[in-house]
């Protein structure tokens, strides 16, 4: 049985900077500031709890301070992405995604889940308009911890729960665009596919050396015999 763990923003979708409107308004309604960064800060690949932390530090709150707005903030922008999302009609599917998430929940020797830096709610709120939402069985998420690199222990354990037995790290692929997904899968042992759909061009992304990489899914049928063959 092997995991698949996707990331979502550029990855799975592109949402058109949803996400980043959505959390400078919240940060607003929160700290009265977006902090000093707003302009030059990059989100790509960091999970929301990192960013929330960095802005917030960078702006002058303390740890405890930041830490004690929090659930204020994170449920200000999950309300303001929810307003931004609408009815979805700006989230657009990338090549091949459908198709391929669905072959891999089709099959008795595989999972499929989430790893992302979105908050739970955010996720869902992102990917409901596509109708993959239910695909996904588990998931890590940015609310969960700050460092990527936390998160597929956590999905790890939740898959383990779900299932009845365990999935090491070997038999665990996380798929994202960004050198951040192919730091997350080395940094415990799990197989790293990148793919140039989102904020990376694919010569950046063949320089952090992932397992397999990608110009797009379009080609399921390829994809799918790839990512299920044997280690």
């Amino acid at each position: 049985m092997k995991l698949f763990l996707f990331d979502i923003d550029g990855t799975l979708v592109t949402a058109r900077g949803a996400g980043r409107t959505a959390f400078n308004r919240a940060l607003v309604s929160v700290f009265g500031t977006v902090g000093p960064l707003e302009r030059t800060y990059d989100f790509r690949g960091r999970t929301d709890l990192s960013i929330l932390h960095e802005l917030m530090t960078a702006a002058g709150f303390d740890p405890g301070e930041i830490d004690a707005r929090r659930p204020a903030c994170f449920a200000a922008y999950v309300k303001e992405l929810a307003q931004v999302i609408g009815d979805g009609r700006d989230v657009h599917v990338l090549p091949g995604v459908p198709e391929l998430v669905r072959a891999l929940a089709a099959r008795d020797d595989a999972m499929v889940g989430l790893l992302t830096g979105n908050v739970e709610d955010g996720a869902r709120i992102k990917l409901t308009p596509t109708g993959l939402w239910p695909y996904f069985v588990v998931g890590a998420y940015g609310s969960d911890a700050a460092d990527r690199r936390d998160l597929p222990a956590i999905a790890c354990a939740r898959a383990h729960a779900l299932a009845g037995y365990p999935f090491p790290f070997e038999r665990v692929t996380i798929l994202g665009d960004t050198p951040l997904d192919v730091d997350c899968a080395r940094a415990c042992g799990a197989r790293a596919v990148a793919v140039a759909t989102g904020f990376y061009p694919y010569d950046e992304l063949s320089g952090c050396a992932p397992d397999h990489l990608f110009k797009d899914f379009a080609d399921t049928d390829a994809v799918v015999r790839v990512l299920t063959a044997a280690p």
